[in-house]
């Protein structure tokens, strides 16, 4: 992993992966892409990790989009490279076992508002601004925004996004349900950290089992339920429940 692009820390049963490019506002190159993907892998079997946090470098950017510079020159062969790469990546994002949340610190456009789309909870501050300006280069979404973003604002929201380029800000994007919550942006970091404490504290075998089941629908979800009987975490958190203490997971 490239520790000059992306850094990856963990403190307790949380990760913090953040794109380190600030003078570039956290744009995606091909390279930064390749060190966030080994990052989300390191963390994604880390066992004492329990809940992701992803930001950007800075108080200006998430991820301001793609490299600009570094696309303008590619084929047509390259360019698929390129976007295969980013949908690897974030789709391991995505399905990762663990929770994932975004820390919208600035802009968060093109593969930046991807990233965030790809997150299980979104928090931004109040400086924050998303969106999927693509057409304006005349090009579209690579990295899975033409996807995504749908399930996140809806069908027509989505297509009026994609399709003026406008980026919205926090209030705005809160309201559409871009992003779940809103704080000022000092209170940014403390409470993405806070609701991962929180989350890292509960079930994770419950967490890994929601994410695997969302959208496959009732069978699947009655049959991950079932199983979680055989856990030890199980037993555990309906034992402390019961004794009126707090459950301690082990993760078995």
């Amino acid at each position: 992993m490239s520790e000059a692009t992306i850094q990856c820390d963990v403190s307790g049963a949380v990760a913090t992966v953040t794109v380190n490019r600030p003078e570039k506002l956290n744009a995606l190159d091909a390279a930064t892409v390749r060190a966030l993907h080994e990052a989300l892998d390191r963390v994604a079997i880390d066992p004492a990790v329990r809940a992701v946090i992803v930001t950007g470098a800075g108080d200006k950017a998430f991820v301001a989009g793609a490299d600009i510079a570094s696309m303008r020159g590619m084929t047509r062969a390259e360019a698929q490279a390129f976007a295969e790469a980013g949908q690897r990546c974030l789709d391991l994002l995505e399905r990762m076992p663990k929770a994932t949340i975004a820390a919208v610190n600035g802009f968060a456009l093109g593969g930046g508002c991807e990233i965030l789309l790809a997150c299980d909870v979104v928090i931004a501050s109040d400086r924050a601004r998303m969106g999927q300006p693509e057409v304006n280069l005349g090009v579209i979404p690579g990295f899975g925004g033409t996807q995504r973003l749908e399930r996140r604002v809806g069908w027509g929201k989505a297509n009026e996004l994609l399709f003026t380029g406008d980026a919205v800000k926090a209030d705005e994007a809160l309201r559409i349900g871009l992003c779940d919550t809103v704080v000022p942006a000092a209170e940014l970091s403390a409470t993405a950290r806070q609701l991962a404490d929180r989350i890292a504290g509960k079930g994770p075998l419950a967490i890994a089992a929601i994410k695997r089941v969302r959208g496959e629908g009732l069978a699947a979800e009655a049959a991950a339920f079932a199983s979680l009987f055989d856990t030890a975490d199980q037993k555990e958190g309906m034992g402390a429940f019961l004794e009126k203490r707090p459950a301690k997971f082990s993760g078995k």
